[in-house]
């Protein structure tokens, strides 16, 4: 193989990796700031359905309350206690539901793994130019 020179100084191969760093410090929030948009993106449209159904759900459910409250009623309880046993029974199940919804949530993680793991292999390339 045959070498090769190079002429530059020490100073001009400084102020070269000085840029590419500064280059690839940028390539890299870029595709940090492409990563996170897109999970938002994914959320947002999760979130959107789950508004939607919540609202159709919604009139389904107070369909269902008035239902059994007039069977309570029917049964032979006075009309409050009627409300209030239908009323907690709903709030239970409401209580069910956001609990497994935060749970959900919590399990979207909004790390940027791949802009990290560049990162990373940044750093190891940028240690062994230096050395």
């Amino acid at each position: 193989m045959e070498a090769t020179t190079d002429n530059r100084s020490l100073g001009q191969l400084f102020a070269e990796l000085s840029r590419e760093t500064r280059t690839l410090l940028q390539q890299e929030m870029q595709l940090a700031k492409t990563e996170i948009t897109d999970k938002i993106a994914q959320m947002g449209k999760a979130g959107a359905l789950i508004v939607g159904g919540g609202l159709l759900a919604y009139g389904g459910l107070l369909a269902i309350v008035a239902a059994i409250v007039l069977g309570l009623i029917a049964l032979g309880l006075p009309p409050w206690a009627g409300a209030l046993v239908g009323g907690v029974v709903v709030a239970g199940g409401g209580y069910l539901l956001i609990r497994s919804g935060l749970t959900a949530l919590k399990a979207e993680e909004l790390t940027p793994r791949q802009t990290i793991e560049t990162v990373k292999e940044d750093a190891r390339w940028l240690k062994s130019q230096t050395r």
